[in-house]
This record gives structure tokens, C-alpha cells and sequence, in this order.
């Protein structure tokens, strides 16, 4: 929150195919099934995008989650904090800084926080097809996650939190760039993004604009929006960012 003596100015932008939201523009939103949390609603339908996408605050002992539902997938990522996770059935998680979760189609998403815990969270409808087999929970965490080397630069590292396996019709990828560097073209697909920024700064470049962006800040980019990236700032940046994989396009 600005203090009152200052301009009413920020970087906010939403536009047709994408948004630039720092956090500071986000009142708090209180969610069934999650009583005394703090709830952002980083991107919903209607921003545009074909997916829900959360940021979670729990007071220490606070409980919230989401009901079973029998077409939703829920993925988390814990930014803060520590607690504990469950799918309502057989699944039951420590949660700590940079625990992740996919929950299949079917399952609830449950989460109590034993320290204050932040959460980022999203939902999408799971797109299942005749020949493929519903995947099982995929859980972990992100220090186990090996680093890859992308596009041939080791100041570009890729980290892919969901397995690449044609049952997952998403991806969840922590990209971490060195200052200086980032991405070497301007990308334009038919993939839909959710980002969040995890550490650093740099300047992101959506739609013919380059904006700044830093930690804290949340991305949604949709299908076929020119992006790219490059990373500004003392130490190396780090975001998170969800993408539509796997599927054919419905006509």
C-alpha cells in the first residue's frame, strides 16, 4: 500500500492477451473452505485465462483447501512457511519451502499451516482423452529437481517440476537466469501462461512492450502473445510459470 502523501501510479497492465499485476494491487479475497486465509486471485476466466491461479496466506494453525471435484486438477507450491498437505485419501505431505504438488481429478487439496504458510496454488479443468490413463499425485521438492542447461546457455536453467509424460496436460517450470541473461528469442505459441516471480528482477517483454518486473510479481500471458525476458538486477532471477502441454487444440 502506497502512503496517502504519494501518486496513485504503478506497473499494472491488463490487456487482451496478457497482465502485468504486482502484488500491491491485489485486495484479499476470503474463499469458502478457507477460513482466516488471505486469498489473491491472481487469474481467473475472466482475466482470460483457462485456468485459477491463487495466492495463499495461513495464519500459523490455520486450515484451508479445496473439495474433490471430479474435473479439477489443483497443483501448490509453497513460497513460505511450513504445515502439512492431504488429498483427502491415502496422500499425506510435510510442507516446506518449495514443496510442490499435482492433485489428480477426483482428489481434495487440504493444507494446514503449522508457521505461517504461503501457498501458490492453481485449478484447471483436466482435459482427459480415451487413450491415455489418469495420471497418479506427483509430489516433491524443488531441491530435488535437477537443473537442465536450456537453450545451450549455463546462465539458463530449467527446472521441470511436472513429469513430460502425455498424461499431464500441464507443465509447471521454475526457470532461473543469470543477470544478463534470459530468453534469446521472442516466443510466440499457443500455450497460455500463469508466472510468478520468485526472486530478482529483469524486464519482460509481453505484446511489443518491455516492462519492468521484480519478486512478487504475477504474469498471465495467453495464447499466442509475443514474449521474451531478460534478466536486470544484482542477483540471478527466478520464476515459476504454468503452461497448457500435451493436448491437441479444441476446434
Amino acid at each position: 500500500m502506497r502512503a496517502l502523501h504519494q501518486l496513485v501510479h504503478g506497473r499494472t497492465r491488463t490487456r487482451a492477451r496478457y497482465a502485468l499485476m504486482p502484488l500491491e494491487g491485489f485486495p484479499a479475497s476470503r474463499l469458502p473452505g478457507w477460513p482466516g486465509a488471505e486469498v489473491k486471485v491472481l487469474a481467473s476466466p475472466e482475466l482470460g485465462a483457462r485456468f485459477a491461479q491463487y495466492l495463499a496466506d495461513l495464519p500459523a494453525g490455520g486450515r484451508g483447501g479445496f473439495a474433490a471435484a471430479a474435473e479439477l486438477e489443483t497443483f501448490y507450491y509453497v513460497l513460505s512457511g511450513t504445515g502439512r498437505f492431504s488429498d483427502g485419501a491415502a496422500v499425506q505431505r510435510t510442507l516446506n519451502p518449495g514443496s510442490f504438488g499435482l492433485t489428480p481429478p477426483g482428489r481434495s487439496a487440504q493444507f494446514t499451516a503449522t508457521e505461517p504458510l504461503r501457498l501458490l496454488l492453481l485449478r484447471k479443468r483436466y482435459e482427459s482423452t480415451d487413450d491415455i490413463d489418469l495420471f497418479r499425485g506427483v509430489y516433491g521438492e524443488e531441491a530435488d529437481v535437477p537443473k537442465q542447461i536450456w537453450g545451450d546457455s549455463p546462465h539458463s536453467m530449467l527446472q521441470s517440476l511436472i513429469p513430460d509424460d502425455l498424461q499431464f496436460d500441464m507443465a509447471m517450470n521454475i526457470f532461473t537466469f543469470d543477470t544478463g541473461f534470459g530468453l534469446p528469442i521472442i516466443e510466440t505459441h499457443v500455450m497460455e501462461h500463469g508466472l510468478f516471480f520468485l526472486q530478482g528482477k529483469g524486464v519482460y517483454y509481453l505484446d511489443e512492450e518491455w516492462m519492468e518486473v521484480e519478486k512478487d510479481d504475477f504474469i498471465w500471458m495467453g495464447p499466442f502473445c509475443p514474449q521474451s525476458f531478460c534478466a536486470t538486477g544484482p542477483v540471478p532471477s527466478r520464476y515459476i510459470y504454468y503452461k497448457n502441454v500435451n493436448r491437441d487444440v479444441p476446434i
